[in-house]
């Protein structure tokens, strides 16, 4: 016995197709929305927990110096003096971040890894934004970039500024034409780095 009602029933039976248009541009104005910068907020509370905030308002998590457990609620946001808890690892798997957001992390003095996997607001603008961060140029050691549709060589490349960067992986990336010549392009540049392919 179906307990579903008529309409539910077909509802369910109609063929699956692609969300409209204005379906779509919605949740890309909501990302935006997400991703704007507040620097007053910046101001008040600190690089730490304001960036923080806007990675778990993205649906990303970060894991604090310190600590082995990642955050991932943003209502239970670690409260306490100000500059106490300072983000180590971000983990943006299948998180709306977007380039107009990453002035968050102009002030992370701590950060040493950076995960992107699924991320369809990840291109080369925000590699390159990423690279130019003077504090993550010298802090940053590991780095995963999966399944990232907009990106090509010319952001892996611009990877090349992480001088103590010690372990890189690339998988999923059809952006990438010149594979090769990208990665040996990098080693060159960072021959300490270790970088793990999953490319085919």
């Amino acid at each position: 016995m179906n307990l579903l009602p008529k309409a539910a029933q077909l509802i369910l039976a109609a063929p699956k197709t692609a969300p409209p248009q204005n379906c779509r541009q919605f949740w890309g104005w909501l990302n935006a929305v997400f991703n704007k910068v507040d620097y007053e907020r910046i101001k008040a509370v600190g690089p730490d927990r304001a960036a923080a905030e806007w990675l778990l308002r993205c649906g990303a998590k970060v894991r604090y110096q310190g600590f082995d457990r990642w955050q991932h609620d943003y209502n239970a946001l670690p409260t306490g003096p100000l500059g106490r808890y300072k983000i180590q690892a971000i983990d943006a798997a299948e998180s709306c971040i977007m380039f107009r957001g990453f002035d968050h992390l102009d002030g992370l003095e701590h950060l040493q890894e950076i995960k992107f996997n699924k991320n369809i607001y990840i291109e080369d603008v925000c590699l390159e934004r990423l690279s130019k961060i003077e504090n993550l140029q010298s802090s940053l050691r590991r780095m995963e970039v999966v399944s990232c549709g907009n990106v090509t060589d010319r952001g892996i490349l611009a990877l090349h500024h992480f001088a103590n960067l010690e372990h890189l992986f690339l998988s999923d990336l059809p952006g990438l034409k010149q594979k090769d010549r990208t990665v040996e392009t990098l080693q060159t540049a960072l021959p300490k780095l270790e970088i793990e392919l999953d490319l085919d």
